[in-house]
């Protein structure tokens, strides 16, 4: 910015004779400045000079004022505060040339706020620029909205942009900055945009002879398109007809817009990206010509380059990699797919690192796909060399992930080998996804569950730090309930366990394992009881408390399994380490057990530590912790999980209903179920439990792990959506809106006339949440009583995963009523809208008041004008209980005060409303009727409306 300064300050012609440097020698005495003493003195210096320019001198003309505007600015980008100028500014802007007009309307964007007394001359100048005959005039008002693109601005210019975008006299380059500027102002407000007939008009944009036109239409149909793509459907057509004229062109066709060889890339790209909003087209004729395009994109990426510029295969390239991503979205055209994949391929031993980078992820959705699976197989060999040569981590990343996405039954063990060798010298920034991601597909693809024992204690034993508990949770879940491998495991444990330099997580699985069938190899005297228990607690000293307390249950297990060692366990629990450790679970499980093997007898001991039954059939929780810990799954990329999951499913047998019922009744929060309790018989299959609850126990409380940890308890979806907007009047926090497909939290607090509202949007499937925009407004009752601001959200949510969002608020003065929350999304490609309420009532900005008998009755009397009260006699619609009562009102606001009202059966309270510019003092009154079950509730306040207003909400909680 400031070399823009610069260098239209060399533009200007020399200094006048008005005593005054130009802006070029005032930029080069700021820059030659010695210290900052130096430069704010030379500043100030000329601040005082311009300030006597602009009072003084009431003969300045349009260049001086220009030339005064335009340091101002440059004084401005170096970080001081200027507070004068506006004026001179805004006059710049009636000006009829083209540099004074930039550099008013560049002062404005930059300086002006939208709250300043200059804003309706402002709206009013842009508003004549916006009807001249110059279109230079007519862009630089514009771009003026545009940079600003307040909700003011969409306001005063909602409805001029779109007609003159949509105008046949408008002349083109006008167009192109007219979609612009109405795609910011769509971004702040969406509702500038007219439904109806303009949708259709603005469609038939996309069939403008001009290609900037179209370039610019096709960003602001994008954004339309996400928010509702049924009614922009139409440009589905259009669009592939643009494609088509373009990508048949040769680039001497389109001069004007051709980069290097390649026909407005930039045009081809936003058109396959809009393309991707929808399913394949259905018309024939529409789908056969789309098709053709991607087959002649495809055909061009093999032909050789007309250029040895990098832009040249910039540009190519960008367009392939658009076309290969509709072709994938579409996943319906085979031959598509395996020409894609082949192509993909060729780039996999590119010099250029970022196509590599690029081949590999995009191939990793084209592995999900039942058409181009085998043929992305094909390239393991070099996928597998890329792991162990390349030098960029993220493109080693890709390759993982890749091998991940091509592993079926048949290439399982020599993948999952692959992994393991590469893990042993893995960059740490990537062990822990791979451990992840080797543990899912040993499970997976195990055909034999003793090769999957042996990769998971291989892991450990390569990778220790980097298994989470899921895993190891996970292998000991499997053989307990497997009786074929359970022998095996305690043999290789045992072995593992042997190695100078043994993992603690290794020593957890070793302690489970043989503490519950350590019995089974117990025969070879070279793992004897005496033998097994003496290498676990060569171990014990060197582990943590967690795993000692593991221990010493596997050592009590041992005494019933080995009665023959039973002294030898005895005394490691009497010792004193033991007995009087500093940790309190230690020396309680020391001191149980050791009682328990003295005073219990045989019978009763085995009873007590029998064998653990089988556990519950559950889903992995290792899925789920790999998408946490990645972080990075697309859109697509959920889409090939969702594809994957779908092609193992075709070729497993169906279970039968029973298995089903099991099936969904499970929860993977915790493989042993230490820490989730069973899920009830009538559940239904719920992902909530990948949900992080940063509400806490609001949602309905919360269980404690083995360790104390406490994690969310699962919410179970059900059939219906759930709405809970009445409850929030007389609470902050809690679910405001619940289906199956998400669930929308609410944490507020609220300090005098402000408040916060953290919304918390929770996606419970296993699909990604696509186009995602939650917006509020507010509504005609509530207009300039309240204010929102509300900051935006990524466009999508992962599955299972949970994002924030901020809401502030302000009360301007008492309102009725409550903001509108729309929440639209696509999920599965079928938009979905959610009309709800923003829990964002009158009552919020209550503080509550304390006082005496004697204060509260006084200012009774003084309130008693009949605009003052507010008074309701209703039906209670369920048990009168104190205690009841006495929540809602304190959750309602108020203070309450106890043993004031001489009827003690009755309740008063007290509290005032902040608003931004006056106290509004409130008291209630509430008189049950039991015998009656009535109610007959009395607000007064100082202000007349609000009185009504209140007892309206009130009145509804009863």
């Amino acid at each position: 910015m400031e070399e823009a300064f610069y260098r239209e300050a060399a533009k200007m012609p020399a200094v006048r004779g008005d005593g005054m440097r130009g802006l070029a020698v005032f930029i080069s005495d700021i820059r030659n400045c010695k210290s900052k003493e130096a430069e704010v003195k030379r500043i100030n210096k000329e601040l005082a000079n311009i300030r006597s320019k602009f009072k003084g001198d009431k003969t300045l003309d349009g260049y001086q004022k220009k030339k005064y505007v335009c340091k101002l600015l440059f004084i401005f980008l170096l970080g001081h505060d200027i507070d004068f100028g506006h004026m001179e500014a805004v006059n710049l802007l009636s000006s009829n040339k083209y540099t004074e007009k930039q550099i008013g309307y560049l002062f404005i964007s930059v300086l002006v706020n939208t709250n300043s007394d200059l804003i309706k001359l402002i709206v009013q100048s842009i508003k004549n620029d916006l009807s001249s005959r110059n279109p230079v005039h007519v862009n630089l008002a514009l771009q003026c909205i545009a940079n600003i693109g307040s909700k003011e601005m969409a306001d005063a210019f909602g409805n001029d942009i779109p007609k003159l975008l949509v105008s046949g006299e408008t002349m083109d380059v006008v167009k192109q900055s007219a979609a612009l500027c109405l795609l910011r102002l769509f971004r702040t407000t969406q509702e500038i945009i007219p439904g109806g007939e303009w949708t259709s008009r603005i469609i038939h944009l996309l069939n403008d002879q001009h290609m900037g036109v179209v370039t610019a239409a096709c960003s602001l149909i994008e954004a339309l398109v996400k928010k509702n793509p049924d009614e922009y459907k139409g440009c589905v057509s259009l669009a592939v007809s643009r494609l088509s004229r373009i990508v048949t062109a040769s680039y001497t066709d389109l001069q004007d817009y051709t980069y290097y060889f390649v026909p407005a890339p930039w045009l081809s790209v936003k058109l396959l990206r809009l393309l991707q909003h929808y399913p394949p087209p259905e018309d024939p004729g529409v789908r056969g010509r789309l098709n053709e395009c991607l087959d002649t994109i495809l055909n061009k990426a093999q032909e050789p380059p007309k250029s040895k510029k990098v832009q040249h295969s910039n540009a190519k390239n960008a367009v392939l990699f658009e076309a290969i991503s509709i072709i994938i979205h579409s996943d319906s055209e085979p031959n598509l797919l395996v020409r894609a994949c082949n192509q993909l391929g060729q780039f996999l031993s590119h010099r250029e690192t970022n196509l590599r980078y690029l081949a590999l992820e995009t191939m990793c959705l084209l592995a999900t796909s039942e058409f181009s699976h085998e043929a992305v197989k094909k390239h393991q060999e070099t996928v597998i060399n890329a792991l162990k040569t390349e030098r960029d981590v993220s493109v080693r990343q890709r390759a993982v992930d890749l091998l991940y996405a091509m592993c079926d039954r048949s290439n399982a063990e020599e993948i999952v080998q692959e992994m393991l060798n590469y893990l042993e010298t893995a960059d740490y920034s990537i062990r822990e996804e791979m451990v992840l991601k080797v543990a899912i597909l040993a499970e997976k693809y195990a055909q034999d569950y003793t090769w999957y024992v042996d990769v998971i204690l291989n892991l450990i034993r390569i990778a220790g730090d980097y298994v989470s508990e899921e895993v190891w949770y996970r292998v000991i879940q499997i053989v307990v309930n497997r009786e074929d491998v359970q022998g095996y495991a305690a043999k290789t444990v045992f072995e593992a366990l042997q190695a100078p330099a043994c993992h603690e997580n290794m020593v957890k699985v070793g302690g489970y394992i043989l503490g519950e069938f350590g019995n089974l190899i117990a025969g070879d005297s070279r793992s004897a009881p005496a033998v097994q228990f003496q290498l676990l607690h060569s171990k014990y000293h060197l582990c943590s408390a967690a795993t000692r307390a593991l221990l010493l249950t596997t050592y009590i297990k041992f005494i019933n399994l080995f009665p023959e060692i039973k002294s030898q366990i005895q005394d490691v629990l009497k010792s004193n380490s033991n007995l009087r450790s500093s940790d309190a679970e230690l020396q309680q499980r020391a001191s149980e057990y050791l009682h328990l093997s003295i005073t219990t007898t045989t019978d009763v001991l085995a009873t007590v530590l029998e064998e653990m039954p089988p556990f519950t059939e559950k889903e992995s929780s290792i899925l789920a912790v790999l998408k946490k810990k990645s972080g990075r799954m697309s859109a697509q990329e959920a889409q090939r999980e969702a594809r994957v999951q779908a092609r193992e499913n075709s070729t497993v047998p169906l279970p039968d209903k029973a298995q089903i019922a099991q099936l969904n009744n499970s929860t993977s929060a915790d493989l042993l179920g230490l820490s989730t309790p069973p899920a009830s018989q009538n559940s239904t299959q719920s992902n909530t439990g990948v949900l992080v609850d940063v509400l806490g126990d609001l949602y309905g409380g919360s269980t404690t792990t083995h360790n104390g940890t406490t994690t969310p308890a699962t919410t179970t979806s059900t059939a219906g959506a759930t709405d809970n907007i009445k409850k929030f009047v007389c609470k902050n926090n809690g679910v405001l809106y619940e289906n199956d497909i998400i669930q929308i939290g609410i944490k507020s607090e609220f300090r005098q006339n402000l408040g916060r509202i953290g919304v918390f949007y929770g996606n419970k499937t296993s699909m990604p949440l696509q186009g995602f925009l939650p917006t509020v407004s507010v509504g005609g009752t509530q207009q300039g009583k309240v204010t929102v601001q509300v900051k935006p959200v990524e466009p999508s949510i992962d599955a299972g995963a949970q994002v924030q969002q901020l809401v502030n608020c302000e009360c301007i003065e008492d309102f009725l009523g409550l903001p509108d929350l729309t929440v639209s999304f696509t999920y599965g490609n079928v938009p979905q809208r959610l009309a709800l309420h923003l829990p964002l009532s009158c009552n919020k900005f209550f503080e509550p008041t304390d006082m005496n008998g004697e204060s509260f009755f006084s200012r009774w009397k003084n309130l008693s004008a009949p605009s003052q009260e507010a008074q309701k006699i209703f039906k209670n619609a369920g048990p009168m209980e104190n205690a009841a009562i006495k929540t809602k009102l304190l959750g309602f606001g108020m203070q309450l005060l106890e043993g004031i009202d001489p009827n003690p059966e009755n309740f008063v309270c007290a509290a005032i409303i902040h608003t931004r510019t006056q106290q509004i003092g409130c008291l209630l009154r509430l008189e049950p009727n039991r015998q009656a079950q009535m109610y007959r509730l009395t607000i007064r306040a100082s202000k007349e409306s609000t009185a009504h207003i209140m007892a309206e909400l009130l009145a509804e909680q009863f």
